[in-house]
């Protein structure tokens, strides 16, 4: 369900000359039957309108008064000022000078056309932050930055609810700013015509008929034929390398997409932006990190490490903030297990949007470990969203087949991408699209083959950087858990060896231990500088370290020194004992044990 609550207009929406009527208010009433919210949001004086509404005022969960400057609930009587009321003399001097019919609330102070510009006047000389916003003839003063949209979140925020899961209507030019917040804006048909302009839907129905359109359009199918109107909503892909073709924004409630290719593509940089651009939409989301990609999120608060399984109980207490996302980081959960955590935090969040409509997003790194094709499993099942997941992986071909079907965009980055949509194609048996171009092998960092399942034709994009670089990766590489077909093996010439090195703290560490026979052995076949670039990921210091590869006047000694300066100089590690060597039945209390359900 897309839309949890209605926040509607009081005067001209909801009421006609003052009153609401039967016909009305028996729509609110099915609308509440549904399990959503109902949100009144007026410029009325709290007590005046309470008079109006007797006991209807228990149909609302929360009655935003006085233009957004108080909140009201209902079922406890309970009144929150959100801002502080003008000095008592306004209201005198407005009367002394002559304005009519001056009306006084907890906050706001109310006077009518043609006094504007005494009311200016007024505030002027007094010297006051005060602003003054229209309404259909009225003339209300109110704190500076109080509107309907301000309070509409404080009353949202008290709900558990988002406004990306609210629909508004309204039909004045205090209405723009409660339009303009909510994911669907809707003028009823008596509404200004400057209000119909903004708006993303226009009632056919005028005041409490346009209200009982819109109720049962959301109890009906909630509100699909509005959807393609919304694109002030859609969220930015890029350009197509073609100038004939417009630019690609994907549907937030529409969108099932997987972000794929070859390692070291720009998957991570790519959905970086993409995040950057849903933060700017205002969707919450929830990233699953289980190679610590994500450690460091400026929007979004960072759960879990190496050190530390992220708790369910906490990731549903971020959640319950609205304006909080979360990135789940894996590292300290065992590899064997992390499929079985993602069983339960999917059905957690499952529930969670079930009840408020969020996360919004669900971004899922390394797919193919948590949703392995050979584990038919409650991961799957619970994995499979209707809108709003993007799945990265590697391996499009080693996801369970019930995720890939639910895919409908695909973003192919890295070497041969083509062939990676083609693999997906084959793998759940549809046709996949001719190849997008021949020349390139390999596309740049930055763009991608986007093709739309079904559609005849993939096509190149050019997407927009992620404003925030960020140090990617680092810690993951210094501090957490490669995995084993990522990590260094310390083998010698003789293969007598087997040293597991899964990052790059535990390298140098084994590096300063090996004989020198095994630490030249694989210094000469180039294999530090092999492992940095493919697995680290990190072209620059393989160059480096290549060089000192190639130094054949270097000692063992001098050679592990320059490697150890090298690799310093860019990641930060730990002045303690390295990860993963620690006591046996310390990793075993860590790792090993399953997080209990919460």
């Amino acid at each position: 369900m897309r839309y949890h609550v209605l926040a509607a207009d009081y005067d001209g929406t909801l009421a006609h000359d003052g009153e609401i009527d039967e016909a009305t208010l028996a729509a609110p009433r099915k609308l509440r039957e549904s399990g959503r919210k109902l949100v009144m949001v007026t410029g009325r004086e709290l007590d005046e309108l309470l008079g109006h509404l007797g006991e209807t005022q228990e149909l609302f969960d929360r009655i935003v008064a006085e233009n957004g400057a108080l909140v009201y609930e209902p079922a406890s009587k309970a009144v929150k000022l959100l801002a502080q009321p003008p000095p008592p003399e306004l209201a005198a001097e407005l009367e002394r000078r002559g304005c009519e019919r001056v009306a006084v609330g907890r906050v706001i102070v109310a006077t009518w056309e043609p006094h504007q510009t005494t009311v200016l006047d007024v505030i002027r000389e007094h010297g006051l932050e005060l602003q003054v916003v229209f309404n259909k003839g009225a003339v209300m003063v109110l704190p500076s930055g109080v509107n309907k949209a301000t309070g509409l979140l404080r009353a949202l925020g008290e709900l558990g609810l988002s406004p990306r899961n609210a629909v508004a209507i309204g039909d004045a030019e205090n209405d723009h700013a409660l339009l303009a917040l909510s994911e669907c804006g809707v003028a009823v048909a008596n509404a200004l015509p400057a209000l119909k302009d903004k708006a993303d839907v226009l009632t056919r129905g005028a005041r409490g008929e346009g209200v009982q359109e819109l109720i049962s359009g959301l109890l009906k199918d909630d509100l699909r034929a509005a959807a393609p109107l919304l694109r002030r909503r859609s969220i930015m892909l890029g350009l197509p390398l073609n100038p004939d073709l417009d630019p690609i924004t994907l549907d937030p409630y529409a969108t099932n997409m997987m972000v794929c290719g070859t390692s070291g593509g720009g998957k991570s940089t790519l959905t970086t932006g993409l995040i950057e651009r849903i933060v700017e939409g205002g969707y919450q989301f929830v990233i699953v990190d289980p190679e610590g990609d994500f450690a460091e999120h400026e929007h979004a608060v960072v759960l879990g490490g190496p050190q530390r399984i992220p708790l369910m109980s906490e990731v549903l207490d971020v959640l319950r903030d609205p304006s909080k996302s979360v990135v789940v980081n894996l590292l300290g959960v065992a590899l064997g297990h992390r499929p079985e955590f993602a069983v339960e935090l999917f059905t957690a969040l499952a529930k969670v949007r079930a009840s408020s409509g969020r996360p919004h997003w669900l971004i899922v790194d390394e797919a193919h470990h948590l949703m392995p094709a050979e584990r038919a499993a409650a991961s799957v099942v619970v994995g499979v969203r209707p809108h709003g997941t993007i799945y990265l992986t590697v391996h499009p071909g080693s996801i369970d087949e019930r995720i890939v079907k639910s895919i409908n965009v695909v973003l192919a980055v890295g070497a041969n991408p083509d062939t990676t949509i083609g693999e997906l194609c084959k793998d759940i048996d549809i046709e996949a699209p001719p190849a997008a171009f021949t020349e390139a092998e390999r596309l740049p960092i930055g763009d991608v083959l986007y093709w739309r399942v079904g559609d005849p034709q993939a096509i190149v994009v050019r997407t927009a950087p992620p404003m925030a670089e960020r140090k990617r990766h680092s810690r993951k590489y210094s501090e957490g858990n490669l995995g084993r077909d990522r990590s260094f093996y310390f083998k010698g010439p003789d293969g007598k060896l087997n040293l597991k090195a899964h990052n790059l703290q535990l390298f140098l560490h084994l590096a300063d231990g090996v004989d020198d026979a095994t630490w030249t052995y694989h210094l000469r076949r180039n294999d530090y500088s092999t492992w940095l670039r493919i697995e680290v990921k990190d072209a620059g210091l393989a160059d480096e370290v290549a060089v000192i590869e190639r130094d054949d006047a270097l000692a063992p000694a001098d050679s592990r020194a320059a490697m150890r300066a090298a690799i310093e100089a860019k990641y930060t590690l730990p002045a303690d004992k390295p990860s993963g060597v620690i006591d046996p039945e310390e990793e075993k209390q860590r790792t090993l044990r399953p997080p209990k359900p919460t």
